[in-house]
């Protein structure tokens, strides 16, 4: 059993958010509302409840956007806001809270393109640590445990990195991710064998497909300061953890229980996503649902 504590996580939003264009021309894709919170911040928030307390954004040029979100909010702001009366408290207790949230340490990526390099950027501020990494444009909403919570779970049981997993119900949807050839261990546990990117129907080794949230030992720099561009010329994290599997390294495989998963990294998963957080959300959900209603679509 592994004793080391993860504290830290990467969360990598250096992305162009093409798919969104205009929308992101000036604002990350990972700032588009679920309602009225920012993606990132549900990511951030997943972190604090799962007991991080660094949290190291790898940013590109818009980056100002995230950082003046997670600051302190400004005092105009407040003032405006406690002119409002006691019915803004709770507006002014939800602004204060951001920034306490955690420690915010911000990055600037550079290197070649991938998802490997955010990674490998933020090496000096991970150092010897186990660290866990999530993307910014997707999550898993859990009624109970959250996802990266279950993973450090895996992580402290084995000592190994642990990646998360997520059934796919539709079969014709395989051939969207990257899908795991399992070894099965206990409960919801397994050793991963392989990882087949992008696998046909026919060809997947099993309805897990492994992403989103990754729980990693820093050996995984030795590989990413010796990786070579992959496909497009672009450096892989999935690729990197191939590779320190294929040294030796186990890798785990963690399903995550009582979990839905959200892709909000294109637009009409990101609508959807939008549209059943409005139908749970306590201050507009009632007359979002009768909106929907008349529309008789």
């Amino acid at each position: 059993m592994s004793q080391q504590r993860v504290r830290k996580a990467i969360i990598p939003a250096a992305g162009f958010g093409t798919r969104f264009l205009p929308q992101t021309k000036a604002m990350p894709k990972e700032m588009l509302p679920i309602v009225d919170k920012p993606i990132i911040q549900i990511v951030v928030e997943e972190c604090v409840a799962s007991g991080i307390e660094d949290i190291i954004i790898v940013t590109g040029y818009h980056k100002r956007t995230i950082e003046d979100h997670f600051d302190a909010p400004s005092s105009d702001l407040i003032a405006n806001l406690q002119a409002g009366g006691p019915k803004k408290q709770p507006y002014i207790d939800a602004v204060n809270k951001i920034s306490d949230m955690a420690n915010f340490i911000y990055i600037r990526q550079k290197g070649g393109y991938g998802n490997a390099t955010p990674v490998k950027n933020a090496q000096s501020i991970i150092g010897d640590e186990p660290f866990a990494v999530l993307w910014g444009d997707e999550f898993i909403y859990t009624e109970g445990k959250p996802r990266l919570k279950q993973c450090i779970e895996v992580f402290e049981r084995y000592g190994d990195p642990v990646i998360s997993g997520v059934k796919i119900d539709i079969r014709q949807d395989l051939s969207r991710y990257g899908i795991a050839d399992l070894e099965h261990v206990k409960g919801n546990v397994s050793k991963i064998k392989k990882i087949i990117e992008k696998p046909s129907p026919e060809d997947a080794p099993s309805n897990i497909a492994t992403h989103g949230c990754y729980v990693l030992t820093p050996d995984i720099f030795d590989v990413l300061n010796s990786q070579k561009p992959g496909t497009g010329g672009e450096y892989y994290l999935p690729e990197a953890i191939d590779e320190l599997r294929a040294r030796g390294r186990d890798i785990y495989c963690c399903e995550i229980e009582g979990g839905r998963y959200y892709d909000t990294g294109n637009k009409i998963e990101y609508m959807k996503t939008v549209v059943e957080f409005a139908l749970k959300h306590p201050e507009i959900n009632g007359e979002f649902k009768r909106f929907l209603k008349d529309l008789e679509l």
